[in-house]
């Protein structure tokens, strides 16, 4: 009991001292403003799950349950956040969260009064908790091939290692035990322990990131994602980034324009190179200051088909011609990455550049 109890003490003080910090020095973040979120409901997760919190659930009880239960859609969210640099919140993430935190009321305050609809509830909860965590984990998997920051990259693996830990740890509890009053155990302490680790370590990182560039868990907000350093040959880069090298990559882009080429990897880019994957990487990020591979590509097929979309003799060239000229593979994704870089489809870019060269030839 003590050690149960120590060892959730423990995780409520981390996690309100990673919340204050994420508040406080990356309020315009959305990343940070989820990870603050994330580590109050953690919190609160463990006090409202200890075996000697009061039963039934005062009103504030049942608040900190709400926030407790409510947290498997705020930690899709932050994966979501954390390693797409593309991620929006939407409105309905918001009733997804106040969805799941009212079902959670529902049944732990027993104003439903059927026994019938209490299970149902709760079988939709576990459920709804195991499909969330598999939902993080895919996103942390997906987008983990064109990641260039190399802490986010070890990021992953903690969040990988935790969260499919956490999975089998609460199914077990969920689906086998299914205690109706929680109890000192082995099983309770073990799942203190991993949140206390995990918590643990993200304090960590935020508190050694004064004596480095920043924290993996929370980015610099001055960096631009997905834009080139004005100047590549800056003294102050590390000695890792050759210029030589730079210049390199930047002839293969513009000049070869490397990223026509189809099912263009970072491991075949490397190669083309001759140098490690990882110093690619580094190269690409640290050098050109890009976090995604994608968007790296992207600059220079967007680029092109801006291009060639305002040449008056292309005209009768279909938008997907241009599009898999310029490297993509389909035309959803071109038409996402073109309106994410100039706020206007294809077409819509291609009519206005028609109609400005016809309205300047006019004045002519």
């Amino acid at each position: 009991m003590s050690i149960d109890l120590g060892l959730r003490g423990a995780v409520v003080a981390l996690c309100l001292l990673i919340a204050s910090m994420a508040l406080r020095d990356r309020r315009d973040s959305t990343a940070a403003l989820l990870g603050a979120a994330l580590a109050i409901g953690a919190a609160a997760s463990m006090v409202c799950s200890a075996p000697t919190f009061p039963r039934p659930f005062a009103w504030w009880g049942l608040l900190l349950l709400a926030l407790s239960s409510a947290n498997c859609v705020v930690f899709w969210l932050w994966a979501r956040a954390a390693f797409d640099d593309d991620f929006v919140p939407r409105p309905w993430h918001g009733v997804l969260w106040a969805a799941v935190a009212v079902a959670q009321w529902l049944d732990a305050s027993g104003v439903t009064r059927s026994a019938a609809l209490e299970l149902a509830i709760e079988r939709t909860l576990s459920f709804t908790f195991l499909g969330l965590a598999l939902l993080a984990v895919a996103q942390t998997l997906v987008t983990w091939p064109a990641d260039l920051v190399q802490g986010r990259r070890g990021l992953r693996l903690v969040v990988l290692i935790g969260a499919s830990a956490q999975i089998v740890l609460n199914s077990y509890l969920s689906f086998l035990e299914q205690p109706s009053h929680p109890t000192f155990s082995m099983t309770s302490v073990a799942n203190a322990f991993t949140l206390f680790v995990l918590v643990a370590l993200s304090a960590w990182n935020l508190l050694e990131a004064g004596t480095r560039k920043g924290s993996i868990l929370l980015p610099p907000t001055n960096d631009p994602l997905g834009a080139p350093a004005k100047a590549s040959d800056d003294q102050g880069k590390p000695a890792a980034i050759e210029p030589a090298l730079l210049r390199r990559l930047e002839q293969l882009m513009t000049v070869e324009r490397i990223y026509r080429r189809e099912g263009l990897t970072i491991k075949l880019l490397s190669v083309e190179l001759g140098v490690p994957e990882y110093r690619l990487r580094q190269l690409i990020n640290e050098g050109l200051g890009y976090r995604n591979f994608n968007a790296f590509l992207n600059h220079y097929r967007i680029g092109e088909a801006k291009a060639a979309l305002v040449d008056p003799e292309q005209v009768e060239v279909p938008v997907l011609t241009i599009a898999m000229d310029t490297g993509f593979q389909s035309i959803g994704p071109f038409n996402r990455a073109f309106k994410a870089a100039t706020n206007l489809t294809p077409t819509e870019f291609r009519r206005l550049s028609m109609a400005g060269n016809a309205a300047r030839g006019t004045t002519d």
